[in-house]
Formats: C-alpha cells, structure tokens, sequence
C-alpha cells in the first residue's frame, strides 16, 4: 500500500491524482491533502479520501472546513505554511505528489525532500527557480524526483531504454497552442477568451496561457536540464498538434524512442506512482490506426519568442531562470485580467530579466525566495508602466 499526501488536492493534477487513487483503492491510500481556498471541494475530497491531516492556506478556513466534515472524518486540520510544511513530512506519507504552483510548490517540495519521501512533481517552479537547491537536497537525503509533467515523464519513460550517458538529445513535443496559425499582425487582437481556447488540453489559466506564449515549453527546458542533466543546447523543441507522442529521446546510435499515450494526465500519474512499476488501468487506449497521421513541424521564433527567452535564462544561469518564472506569472495575471496586451506578456518578460540582471543561483529556501520577489517587483512595475491609464470621471 502506497500512502500519499497529496499538495494542490483541489487543481488539476490532485484531482487527477485522487481518480487515479479511487480506481486502485487496494494499492493506494491518502494520509494528507493539502489546498488553498477550495473549501467546499476539499471538504468532499476528505469526506470521500478520509485523510488524516489537512492543510489550508488560511487560518480562518479551518473552522469552515471542520463545519462541512463529517463527524466520521476523523481527520486533523491545519493551516498556513506550517501547516503545508506538516502534510508535505507527514510520518505516514512514501509518496509525495507536488502540485502547488508558485512559491509554495517549491516550499514544499523543498519540505518534502528534505523529509526523505519519494516526491511525485508535477509543477514546474522548485527546478526552474531553485534546481540546483533541489537537486543539492535530493542528494543529501536520498530522495528520489519522479516528474509527473507528460513532457518529462516521457523523456524519463524514453530514456529507460538505454544506459546513462547514451541520450544526444532529448525533444520536448509542443501543441503550439490556440495561435499556431494565426497571422502574427493580429496577435494585438488576441483576447483572453482566445488565449484559453486551448486546442488539446483542458488546464488551469495560468498554464493555458503558458502554452499559447510557449513559455510553458521554455520552462521545461530548464526542468529538463535538472531532471536529466543535459546542457540546454541538447534538449530541443518541436510541435505536435495531436499531441499524442509527448516527448522523445534520440540516442548516439541515430534510434529515436518515443513514448505516445491518450491526452490524460492519468497516465504520467499512475507511472510516476507507480515506478519502477507497470500496473494494468482502465483509463483507455491510444489507437495508432485512428490517429492515421503524426505532425511534426519547427518552432517559428517570431511566433514564439518566449522559448528564446527561457533558454536565455537557462544559458545566463544563477537567479535568472527565478526571474523569469517570477516576471512571467505577474504578466500572465496583468494579461488575465485586461492590463496589457497578449504580446506585452513577453515583452514584460523580457524587460525584467534585463532589469534585475544577473543574480546566483540560490543557495537556500530564503535565497530563492528573494530572487523571486525581485523578479515580480520588477515585472509589477512594468506592467505599471505598459498599463493603459483608468479615464477618470468626465
């Protein structure tokens, strides 16, 4: 039996998480969730799950959430970042699923391995914004880091099918999102709707908008870079609309060894789960003679200039790839809600990184989270600055 305590219970890799716990009851069991302001929704998640600790971001949120329980629930509620640095060490946890996003995903990430658990990742920040930290601490304690992401699950499922050292290059697949195909000269005209309209996957906002700027993409080429180690120049990107082969690796031999599964993020969470393991599931097939086609087609850099972008930060090393994470969430939250333009999110992106300039790569938890408030102040007052000013009264 398999106990989990799962980070981000409430968005989409948790629940994706606890579907796949509720279709293997016998080999899955949950002792902790942890959540934000999703209340109502928790609270059907322990009644169903009955963990043994909860976590919320609010103090004030407890005796709420204690009020929705059943008396049967039986379960301890805590609060606030002791409280998630509690779910993320719980004593009965083996396994660690990291779905918080932001600062807090690397927070306990950190908490996690530092307590030795086995940490199941699905959200891109603590690599991005502290790698070489968690990387360092995994080392220290002996964790282990299974990606949940479909990208890098793929390239970790690829790669078992040669030695360490035998991979020349690992490709990252890309949709391309909604404007694969949309006249550059319109791209002003974008609208939010438009940017959430995702061809192939159903997300949270934030990563729907990643995937239209492809910053998505540029992020897990630095993931990439930690998880596999290898420079950024052999980890390259190329678009598959279908979005059916989610990664591949080419080997020294001229073999490609690519890993293709249904569009549900089922799959890359009963492997990572799992692992070592395979266990048969009912969660569906991919037909290979449905699909009748594959597309493949090049990155257009004009169409995408945030991938440039993330490889420059990747290049630059140190704090840089913080600031970029951090430039990027406040510009994505600007562009959700009608303070600049969809190309203005890169463009604030870029404005930042050039701002706060280089920085070392963080040492601790403290250093990582310094950087990252300096990369959201800095991209706070550009979007000050781009904002189109209020009319006031007439």
């Amino acid at each position: 039996m398999n106990s989990l305590s799962i980070l981000g219970s409430t968005g989409s890799i948790g629940r994706s998480t606890l579907d796949v716990v509720a279709a293997f009851p016998d080999r899955f069991r949950v002792v902790a969730l942890a959540a934000g302001r999703s209340i109502e929704k928790l609270a059907e998640q322990v009644a169903r799950h009955r963990p043994r600790l909860v976590a919320v971001e609010r103090a004030e949120d407890v005796s709420r959430l204690e009020r929705l329980l059943p008396a049967e629930a039986a379960c301890r509620v805590v609060s606030g970042l002791e409280g998630l640095d509690e779910a993320a060490c719980h004593s009965d946890a083996d396994t660690v699923v990291g779905g918080l996003v932001g600062a807090l995903g690397l927070r306990s990430a950190l908490a996690a391995i530092g307590c030795g658990k086995r940490l199941t990742l699905a959200n891109k920040e603590p690599l991005v914004v502290a790698g070489k930290l968690v990387l360092a601490e995994a080392a220290r304690t002996g964790a282990e880091i299974i990606p949940v992401d479909s990208e890098h699950s793929a390239i970790h499922q690829a790669l078992r099918s040669g030695r360490t050292g035998e991979a020349r290059r690992l490709v990252l697949t890309a949709s391309g999102g909604p404007f694969r195909e949309r006249r550059l000269e319109t791209f002003d005209a974008i609208t939010v709707d438009d940017a959430l309209a995702h061809p192939t996957w159903k997300m949270g906002p934030k990563i729907t908008i990643d995937s239209a700027t492809m910053m998505n993409k540029g992020l897990e080429v630095i993931e990439a870079h930690f998880l596999f180690g290898l420079p950024g120049d052999r980890i390259d990107v190329v678009i598959h609309p279908q979005s059916y082969v989610h990664s591949f690796v080419e080997f020294v031999d001229g073999s490609l060894v690519a890993q293709l599964a249904r569009n549900d993020m089922k799959f890359p969470i009963v492997y990572a789960l799992c692992y070592p393991d395979r266990i048969p599931n009912d969660f569906g097939r991919l037909d290979p003679v449905a699909l009748g086609r594959l597309d493949f087609f090049d990155v257009e850099p004009r169409r995408y200039p945030a991938l440039a972008l993330a490889r420059q930060a990747l290049a630059a090393g140190g704090g840089m790839p913080a600031i970029l994470n951090a430039a990027n969430e406040v510009a994505v939250a600007a562009f959700l809600e009608g303070k600049i333009p969809f190309p203005d999110v890169v463009n604030v992106v870029s404005e930042s990184m050039e701002t706060v300039g280089g920085t070392p790569a963080p040492d601790t938890l403290e250093e990582a989270e310094s950087v990252d408030r300096r990369g959201r102040e800095a991209a706070s007052a550009i979007v000050r600055r781009r904002a189109p000013a209020v009319a006031g009264p007439a």
